[in-house]
């Protein structure tokens, strides 16, 4: 009896784990885990110039010194720029006090705000050649001025898309959870938008659609 008891568990936990990790299209170009689908397709609601590129969410069991990274699939780097192909790799874990949470049960908002900043990444590397994507990568890992260039970029793009509110609702609860290991928050203070910068950013948006007469 204890044996089948256990055998049921393992073979529950394979099943979640097998649900979590297997992707689903969103569309014809978009692909997500199923526990995140949701949050996934709103984010990319706010990028329609992203509708027809190949992009793939996956969940990943560590990225070091973050919780989610976007990059070009490797094999697309040899295509045109018009069919090259991304991946959002999604860190499962995450550390509160020194204990481990799943990333997907993060609040909605929160999981879509972190999203919508690598869909930025995905923008601007939309325009860049391969070249110039490899190059960026090498400045991205030994430069830190290079970091902050890069990950501010994703930041602004994101804004100008219209996720102002959930950049700035991701932002804090990163800064303002007492729990969050202190290295993770001085990170997002050195290398990302502030959330005074973010609102800057904000304003300056509904000023050019109300000029233009576009309804925010």
């Amino acid at each position: 009896m204890s044996f089948v008891s256990k055998s049921n568990k393992k073979m529950k936990l394979h099943l979640i784990l097998l649900f979590t990790m297997t992707l689903i299209s969103l569309n014809a170009q978009h692909k997500a885990p199923q526990s995140i689908k949701n949050e996934a397709s709103i984010a990319l609601d706010f990028y329609p110039e992203l509708e027809n590129t190949p992009i793939s969410f996956k969940f990943k069991n560590k990225i070091n010194k973050s919780t989610m990274r976007a990059q070009p699939k490797f094999w697309s780097l040899f295509r045109t720029r018009k069919k090259r192909a991304y991946i959002v790799l999604i860190s499962k874990k995450f550390k509160i006090s020194g204990k481990e949470f799943l990333t997907e049960n993060v609040p909605k908002d929160i999981l879509v705000g972190w999203l919508g900043h690598e869909l930025g990444h995905v923008m601007d590397y939309k325009n860049r050649s391969s070249l110039n994507l490899i190059w960026f990568g090498i400045k991205y890992t030994f430069s830190g001025s290079y970091i902050k260039e890069a990950e501010r970029a994703a930041d602004s793009f994101a804004v100008v898309h219209g996720m102002g509110q959930y950049i700035m609702d991701t932002k804090n609860f990163i800064l303002n959870h007492a729990d969050i290991d202190v290295s993770y928050k001085q990170r997002i203070k050195r290398y990302y938008l502030s959330p005074e910068e973010i609102m800057v950013l904000v304003k300056e948006r509904e000023a050019d659609l109300e000029a233009s007469g576009v309804r925010k």
